[in-house]
């Protein structure tokens, strides 16, 4: 029997980690041996974008633009969580995703949740279709993992990040890097096979400067659609993994289209099939709306700049302001590790803990937007 778990200071959780639709590969012997790490870790992960058109909830590619999230055991319960960067909706109790996924991880395992140090610094744009809420549950779960000996394998962390998000694209990617399509077999165990991006194809990312929210652009989706449809956005689906993995990239512009969401939200993105298309005007191999919006990424092999530029106006025309982001896709997921500068013998943990964020802090420079909280109780 799975030994209980003390979550009286964690609320209630909206899912049940019992209602995993596949088992995860951790047995009960080696939850046995599970020992609690006493240290720090630090968690890079990375912004993801998703369907990238005609591949809705299947597929999703990592981006080099990251969370860095720092976590550790204090030797009281109750939670303290400081955030840097945009942070004007994140909480700062255990609903925050990064500490809600930690106490998912603790109770899978079979220990109880301890308190927690959590620094987030948060350079991924929150609702903005950048797979942030990904990201925090990506971070929450491998920090975790990391602090009590990395008893979960990768794939039963995506098993266990894809019930919390809902779906895989952008765990996937965010775990793994690349370009990811993900399934779920007829059991419910999820498959991901994971493709390298050619290393010369840019991204322009055209942030919009409002959210949406995940749960308000799936709810603007019809129930079902017409065959026709379905066939293009399968075609389609089909030509947009054979170009990136042939690197045949002209591809793009056929392959990106899509039928089965773009349409629905565009009502939600004011101007966005003019952006669309002044993307591709501008020299962009393909373009469409990066997950659930409102952000829209465009691929280009030659002059970024250009398109990004093309796009901020086209926004601009329709009265939304946006800042663009030229990169390229991640080919490494989420990483875990501890600050090689910090010493820990000695010392405590809280001291490991405040020299690491300390050094954190000094890199990332300017203290501006800071939240802190404390969560007791």
């Amino acid at each position: 029997m799975k030994k209980a778990v003390d979550m009286a200071h964690v609320p209630q959780l909206p899912w049940n980690i019992d209602s995993l639709r596949a088992p995860l590969t951790t047995t009960k012997k080696m939850r046995r041996k599970v020992i609690f790490v006493v240290e720090v870790v630090e968690v890079r992960v990375p912004a993801s974008t998703a369907n990238l058109g005609p591949g809705f909830d299947a597929v999703g590619m990592a981006l080099e633009l990251f969370n860095v999230v720092r976590m550790g055991t204090t030797t009281t319960t109750g939670l303290e969580i400081t955030v840097l960067g945009d942070s004007r909706d994140l909480p700062l109790d255990w609903t925050n995703l990064v500490a809600r996924s930690a106490a998912a991880l603790f109770e899978e395992v079979g220990l109880p949740v301890p308190g927690l140090r959590i620094h987030v610094h948060q350079r991924i744009p929150v609702s903005r279709g950048l797979g942030s809420s990904a990201a925090a549950i990506v971070a929450g779960l491998l920090a975790a993992n990391a602090l009590v000996g990395f008893p979960l394998t990768d794939n039963d962390l995506f098993q266990l990040a894809t019930e919390i998000e809902g779906h895989p694209d952008n765990v996937a990617a965010a775990l793994f890097g690349g370009f990811v399509v993900s399934v779920a077999d007829e059991h419910g165990r999820l498959r991901y096979l994971k493709l390298d991006v050619p290393r010369g194809l840019h991204v322009v990312v055209a942030i919009p400067d409002f959210h949406v929210p995940t749960e308000l652009a799936r709810r603007v989706l019809p129930g079902s659609v017409t065959l026709a449809d379905a066939v293009h956005n399968i075609s389609r689906t089909a030509l947009l993994v054979a170009s990136i993995a042939s690197g045949k990239l002209d591809f793009l512009g056929d392959a990106m289209a899509d039928r089965l969401h773009q349409p629905y939200r565009a009502g939600l993105v004011p101007g966005l099939a003019d952006v669309l298309a002044a993307a591709r005007q501008a020299g962009a191999l393909g373009a469409a709306l990066s997950g659930s919006g409102p952000s829209v990424v465009a691929f280009a092999a030659t002059d970024p700049h250009r398109v990004a530029r093309a796009m901020a106006a086209t926004f601009a025309a329709s009265g939304v302001t946006c800042r663009t982001v030229v990169t390229r896709a991640c080919h490494r997921g989420a990483t875990v590790g501890r600050d090689p500068k910090t010493s820990t013998k000695g010392a405590t943990k809280e001291q490991v803990f405040e020299g690491q964020e300390a050094d954190s802090l000094a890199r990332v420079g300017s203290l501006n937007g800071t939240r802190a909280g404390t969560f007791r109780g």
